[in-house]
């Protein structure tokens, strides 16, 4: 694979997962915290374009500090793959919040989500000769303690925060 293609592939599999690990967990806080769907699709707004302007900085960041070429080609395919692929995998989730009741929006995305994250991590196992099943339950568990964790603070928001103005 050449360093092009891999430059894309970085941005790409950071993006998507950032994009969907990212807005599920805000999803899943904010619906517990707030239980309005205005608050949530406001999130994901924010994250679509506020934080994935912030992580494909990030990413030119990092690229630019493991190579001595600034600001080179790969730097920024791996910056605008990021910046794509994360408003594209946030934006995705404003469908169901847009169409459904909250509660069921939300866990339709989780279910989208997990199986977009199966089909990206076991396409990244197979490339590297790593046994699929492990990587994607990996991947999987590690999105569901985002999942739980935002959903513990949420919870918390809404017990100490949920009558304040």
């Amino acid at each position: 694979m050449s360093s092009k293609d891999k430059s894309y592939e970085k941005g790409f599999g950071f993006g998507l997962t950032s994009g969907i690990v990212t807005t599920l967990g805000m999803m899943v806080g904010m619906m517990v915290g707030t239980g309005s769907k205005a608050a949530v699709i406001g999130a994901i707004l924010l994250i679509a374009f506020g934080d994935s302007l912030s992580d494909a900085f990030g990413m030119h960041i990092a690229e630019e500090s493991t190579t001595s070429e600034r600001g080179g080609g790969h730097v920024w395919r791996a910056t605008l793959s990021t910046l794509f692929s994360k408003i594209l995998f946030a934006v995705i989730f404003m469908v169901p919040v847009l169409t459904m009741e909250l509660w069921p929006a939300v866990i339709l995305s989780i279910v989208v989500g997990a199986v977009l994250i199966s089909i990206f991590s076991f396409y990244f196992a197979m490339k590297q000769n790593a046994r699929p099943i492990h990587v994607v339950f990996e991947h999987l568990v590690m999105m569901f303690v985002v999942l739980i964790l935002t959903f513990g603070i949420g919870k918390i928001v809404d017990m100490y925060f949920g009558n304040v103005a």
